[in-house]
């Protein structure tokens, strides 16, 4: 029997939150489990026992709040005596490439099996490195010379130097790193080829797309087309034969500047002859002096086209982002409202959308998603989202809600009956506090609240001078359910 797709949120906020923990998921597809990012407390969530059981570690890219724990994961798959096995990762060629520079103070040293002396290790000695995605056809490498002097040059993928009519070596004043300009043979212009090529691209990349095939029949695959970060990044793209899930991750997300991207030529801004340029394989200074278009065509189209039929967990962020989508650009991507989980979004948000949340554990089945909650899988039907400060809310529209949703310049806030806030008034609501997916009337008075219990059941407790008293409620989910149509969805799962 098809179970589809099962995401536990491991946790939901950017790197900026006081009350978050960080991004990771638990993907389950059947009995295959694995961590999808590892920036959230896995060892408290996911215990050691746990983590022993997963098929891979999938990492997107290398911030912090991405991939926190990874160093801790592969220090534990080593000195664990009962794991025999080293830490599976799931990541692209240079995603894999970055996190293991940026891992090496933390385990390129240690002390041998006796204690006794202090030792190298390889990353490759903590990790079982697995690509997704295509491996490039040209890349950077260090060469020796006959007099041990060493030089920068670029290879294929069969080892032949290539010449600086096709490929050159821009060597950062700001960084030191070095990055490489291409020509592309189709435009004929000097591009950056890890920005200009999506995965399916035969010029840059090889034809193998490197998708892990599970043996229950679903793929996992790496998508670099809608994905527009910064630094080394990849979506991840999950498909069964009846559910698509796409992990947007970080990324700029909007059609408008996409399109630029790609239509847009720009002029060298050289600071020698053309001659000169044209016969130097290494150059000093800033490589977007020298790219002449930012995305081909051909990835444009594969951005736009990259979520369709598929439900999308997409990475938010507060107004005016510069490397991520915020709220009030929701409307400029190509993500369609009904099949879109938000995460990564800030402590305090007011959306639409549908919002994850920690702890929270949703599934897609079929053309349906579902959140699980203590009794069964639920439609996420809200007309309103909110987190405040680590608490979560749902909001239903009603005449005679004692909250609004206001609207300005794309952003909304709640605000009570009584209160005042700036922007147009779209709607009143009744608001619900959402815990572990039951939803009970908020509370307004500092000396009451809910408390969950360990049977699921949940209490409003109210203080007093003399202590305190607690009464089970009753979870209003199920009669906020606003149609029929949403009352079957839920009896047919």
């Amino acid at each position: 029997m098809n179970k589809g797709i099962t995401v536990r949120i491991l946790g939901d906020s950017g790197p900026f939150s006081k009350v978050g923990k960080s991004i990771g998921y638990m993907v389950t597809i059947g009995q295959s489990n694995f961590v999808l990012d590892c920036g959230a407390q896995i060892f408290e969530q996911i215990g050691g026992e746990g983590l022993k059981s997963i098929k891979g570690l999938i990492i997107t890219h290398c911030h912090d709040d991405h991939k926190r724990w990874f160093t801790d994961f592969a220090i534990y798959h080593r000195y664990d005596h009962s794991i025999h096995h080293k830490v599976p990762l799931y990541t692209s060629e240079a995603v894999s490439k970055e996190l293991c520079k940026m891992s090496e103070p933390a385990l390129d040293m240690s002390l041998s099996d006796d204690s006794r002396q202090i030792i190298d290790i390889s990353c490759e000695s903590y990790i079982s490195s697995n690509i997704l995605g295509p491996r490039a056809r040209y890349r950077i490498v260090s060469k020796i010379n006959s007099d041990d002097s060493m030089q920068l040059c670029v290879i294929d993928n069969k080892g032949t130097v290539v010449g600086p009519e096709t490929a050159k070596i821009i060597m950062s004043n700001a960084t030191k790193r070095a990055r490489l300009l291409f020509r592309d043979p189709e435009y004929n212009e000097w591009i950056e080829p890890e920005s200009f090529y999506s995965f399916s691209s035969p010029v840059f990349y090889e034809e193998n797309r490197n998708a892990y095939q599970g043996e229950e029949g679903f793929t996992i695959e790496a998508i670099n087309a809608p994905v527009w970060h910064g630094i080394p990044n990849i979506g991840i793209r999950i498909k069964t034969d009846h559910e698509t899930l796409v992990f947007s991750s970080d990324t700029y997300h909007d059609r408008d500047v996409w399109k630029e991207l790609c239509e847009e030529k720009r002029e060298q801004k050289l600071d020698m002859s053309t001659e000169e340029f044209e016969s130097m394989s290494v150059i000093h200074g800033d490589i977007n002096n020298y790219i002449e278009r930012t995305w081909s065509r051909e990835r444009y189209e594969e951005a736009i086209n990259s979520f369709n039929g598929a439900f999308v967990i997409h990475d938010l962020s507060d107004k005016d982002s510069i490397v991520h989508t915020s709220y009030d650009m929701l409307e400029r991507t190509v993500l369609n409202r009904d099949r879109t989980l938000l995460t990564h979004s800030p402590d305090t948000i007011t959306s639409e959308w549908a919002v994850c949340g920690p702890e929270k554990i949703f599934r897609i089945k079929g053309s349906k998603l579902y959140e699980k909650g203590c009794d069964g899988l639920y439609p996420m039907n809200a007309d309103i989202y909110y987190k405040d400060e680590g608490k979560h809310y749902v909001g239903y529209r009603s005449e005679k809600g004692l909250y609004a949703v206001y609207e300005d310049e794309g952003m909304l806030s709640i605000s009570s009956g009584n209160g005042t806030t700036a922007g147009k008034k779209l709607f009143s609501v009744d608001l619900y506090e959402d815990i572990s997916g039951q939803y009970f009337p908020r509370l307004e008075k500092a000396n009451e609240y809910y408390r969950e219990r360990n049977d699921c059941k949940v209490e409003h407790v109210i203080v007093s001078e003399e202590g305190s008293v607690g009464k089970v409620v009753e979870d209003c989910r199920k009669k906020l359910l606003k149609s029929r149509s949403a009352c079957e969805s839920l009896k047919s799962v």
